[in-house]
């Protein structure tokens, strides 16, 4: 009877500590989590990310508060342990890919280098970008295509954010023939710069001499504007420089192939 009750008492010290480790526990875990949640929110951490990390510390903080009352309780856990273990090692291996993506996504939501509604260029494609994902971010080509590019090409390759600043500069080229008059065509370029309402005034526009082309001099031509503008002024643009050289007589070249024909005697 001695022995039982010894016993009895052992065990029953046991069970009302684990209870008392489950109960702090579980109010330990939720105050963690909402700890997490509110400094989430205050740094402005992407839905997105939030309601993916939430949930996944939760259920590692509850795996790991059940271990420790089993092993309150006197339950052998390294077998538990070994078991969870070799379980995540193997999912990681078979899930490596899809562990790149999400590592990849949580850098792209944590660190911004593009955000919803940003046109890009990256792993080959140019885009809106319309969703970013854990695994996958989603961009909608100029011609209303679909692309899903995997993040772990995103956070490993260069990419290009066209909407990263208010505004945008064009470099244009435009060639004209030799014969044809370099400061009149320059002037012109200018003045249709100057008089279109979408080109920026600063930075000023800039016209030079940037090659001797094949057909004739290349000028190059720099202008700049609001980035909502860009595509506007720069197809605008193009056509008024054109009608411009018409008026002054300067001549865009076209390629074209002289034939001499030779006649002997």
């Amino acid at each position: 009877m001695e022995n039982f009750n010894a016993v009895a008492v052992t065990y029953l010290s046991r069970i009302l500590v684990a209870v008392l480790i489950w109960v702090v526990g579980k109010r330990l875990i939720k105050l963690l989590l909402d700890f997490m949640e509110r400094r989430m929110n205050k740094a402005n951490v992407d839905e997105s990310l939030h309601s993916f990390l939430i949930p996944l510390l939760r259920m590692l903080l509850q795996v790991l508060l059940v271990l420790t009352v089993a092993a309150t309780l006197g339950i052998e856990i390294t077998t538990f342990a070994a078991i969870i273990g070799a379980a995540s090692l193997a999912v990681g291996l078979a899930f490596q890919g899809s562990l790149s993506n999400f590592a990849g996504g949580v850098l792209i939501l944590v660190l911004k280098p593009f955000t919803v509604g940003d046109f890009i260029e990256a792993a080959g494609y140019s885009g809106t970008v319309k969703e970013i994902q854990v695994f996958y971010t989603i961009i909608r080509t100029p011609d209303n295509q679909k692309v899903i590019i995997p993040n772990a090409d995103l956070s490993n390759s260069s990419a290009v954010n066209y909407s990263a600043y208010d505004t945008r500069r064009a470099n244009l080229k435009v060639t004209i023939s030799f014969d044809s008059d370099v400061k009149l065509a320059k002037e012109a370029i200018l003045k249709v710069a100057h008089n279109h309402p979408l080109v920026l005034k600063d930075p000023a526009p800039m016209v030079v001499v940037g090659a001797y082309g094949d057909d004739g001099l290349v000028l190059y031509v720099r202008v700049w504007a609001e980035r909502s503008d860009y595509w506007t002024m720069y197809f605008d643009f193009l056509e008024q420089v054109k009608v411009a050289f018409d008026e002054v007589g300067v001549e865009i070249p076209y390629r074209k192939l002289d034939v001499h024909i030779v006649k002997e005697d």
